[in-house]
């Protein structure tokens, strides 16, 4: 059994859908079904139940997920160890502008436990760089949010959070318990600068062009509301700061935390990450 038939039958395994398990090996389907049919025949039993009602892991699948994750684990061990003999054991990792995220502490502490020889160089970015250096080659691999361009990157999903509307607390808006986008269509809001990738400043402007002051960075962000009462985009559960408050915006898509690495040519230690960044979004 090849290495990357075993993780196309994890990635199918894990999302019990083959059209989600390709588009997150950046495959098309048939070609996905066939390696595992394959992978059917070579073993000598069906490794899925397939029926209308979808897919699900038959006993012999469930086996081979145990065996399939412990395998691509050992492999995934080999490359740090050979990296670390050959004196190459260093990634930089891209953080966007909020490195206090619960999940980061818990996936730095996972990783460092699991690959204590691995030195990781920690890049924080501001808000005008969604990929956090990566687009530009400074980072292998970023811990981000979308959306953003993915051209030329694999982008995986860790978490979903809502969002909501950053107002001062005094705003005739901040007694509500929820907004809509259309219940701040007249007012200024907090953007990027130009240049900005268009599809995150969509995101964050809710959608629509916007008038109002430039920012680069979270505490800018709530400088401007604060200062000059104007709004915008923030976490539903990020503490918002003295004179100010968040009030849940009822149809806005969440914000959703994304692990990105370059398609060809990633550092060998970046599958060790994901693999690490996955289990700890997951706790």
């Amino acid at each position: 059994m090849e290495l990357r038939t075993l993780r196309y039958f994890v990635a199918v395994a894990e999302e019990l859908h083959f059209g989600r398990a390709a588009v997150r090996l950046h495959m098309s389907q048939p070609p996905l079904s066939r390696a595992i049919r394959r992978l059917e025949a070579e073993i000598g039993a069906s490794l899925f139940d397939r029926s209308s009602a979808g897919v699900a892991l038959t006993p012999a699948g469930a086996v081979l997920l145990d065996e399939a994750r412990a395998l691509l684990d050992h492999a995934d061990r080999a490359r740090v160890r050979v990296a670390v003999a050959a004196g190459a054991a260093t990634l930089t990792v891209g953080l966007l502008g909020d490195s206090t995220d619960p999940g980061v502490t818990r996936l730095a502490g996972a990783y460092r436990g699991r690959h204590p020889h691995v030195e990781i160089r920690v890049r924080e970015t501001d808000l005008t760089d969604p990929t956090c250096g990566l687009s530009a080659g400074g980072v292998d691999v970023a811990l981000t949010r979308g959306p953003f361009d993915k051209t030329g990157l694999t982008v995986r999903e860790l978490r979903a959070d809502p969002v909501g509307a950053l107002l001062r607390a005094d705003d005739p808006l901040a007694g509500r318990d929820s907004l809509t986008l259309a219940d701040l269509a007249d007012r200024r809001w907090f953007r990027f600068p130009a240049g900005t990738d268009p599809g995150w400043q969509a995101y964050w402007n809710g959608g629509r062009l916007r008038e109002g002051p430039v920012v680069r960075a979270v505490q800018e962000c709530r400088q401007a509301v604060l200062w000059n009462g104007t709004v915008g985009v923030t976490l539903l559960d990020h503490e918002p700061g003295e004179g100010l408050t968040v009030v849940p915006l009822v149809d806005m898509e969440p914000s959703r935390v994304v692990l990105a690495w370059p398609e060809a040519g990633a550092n060998p230690l970046v599958r060790t990450f994901v693999a690490a960044a996955i289990a700890a979004y997951r706790d």
